[in-house]
């Protein structure tokens, strides 16, 4: 594929290693060529790398197969999952997870990403209900269009929320951006 045609979440091989594609944007300064400079999370330790390509360039995609597994439990020695296929159990750190970790919950379902038959990340549902465990009072005759406050969800993510939004109220939060969706129903 052409570095023109990298979306968010593509898998692609640079350095011989696999880098999900989390961030990009293709750039055409006045008078060079275009350019799209990516952000990369190397799927095997966890990093994160900025890389610019020139727009033309051959990207190779990575050899990854996806399958589902299940979210068991997390503890000291990292996030276990079940494949649902196989009902083979294993563990991933958090490091291989990175930002995931906020959005996880017990018998969630996920897509697993294989890269020579290794589990090398998850992909997560678009959105996930999460419980608001910590923020300012509800402030009376509040809006949507009132400023936002900061709330803190069961996971341990950090949120901005509007000032309606109580402490044990769940919330819809979109998974990509890590945003405040609306209350759940």
């Amino acid at each position: 594929m052409k570095a023109n045609d990298l979306r968010k979440g593509n898998v692609i091989l640079y350095n011989n290693q696999p880098y999900r594609v989390i961030d990009f944007h293709h750039h055409t300064p006045g008078n060079l060529r275009a350019m799209v400079q990516t952000k990369l999370r190397n799927l095997l330790t966890g990093n994160q790398t900025e890389v610019r390509f020139s727009a033309t360039e051959n990207i190779d995609e990575a050899d990854v197969f996806y399958s589902k597994a299940t979210y068991l439990y997390s503890d000291n020695d990292g996030f276990h999952f079940m494949r649902t296929d196989s009902f083979e159990q294993f563990t991933m750190s958090k490091e291989a997870l990175g930002d995931s970790v906020y959005y996880l919950q017990e018998q969630m379902e996920v897509d697993l990403t294989d890269y020579n038959g290794e589990p090398i990340g998850i992909v997560l549902p678009q959105t996930v209900v999460l419980t608001i465990v910590e923020t300012e009072p509800e402030l009376k005759g509040a809006t949507a269009s009132n400023s936002p406050k900061p709330a803190k969800t069961d996971t341990g993510l950090q949120i901005t929320v509007p000032a309606f939004v109580k402490e044990g109220e769940k919330v819809v939060v979109n998974t990509v951006e890590g945003s405040y969706i609306k209350r759940a129903e």
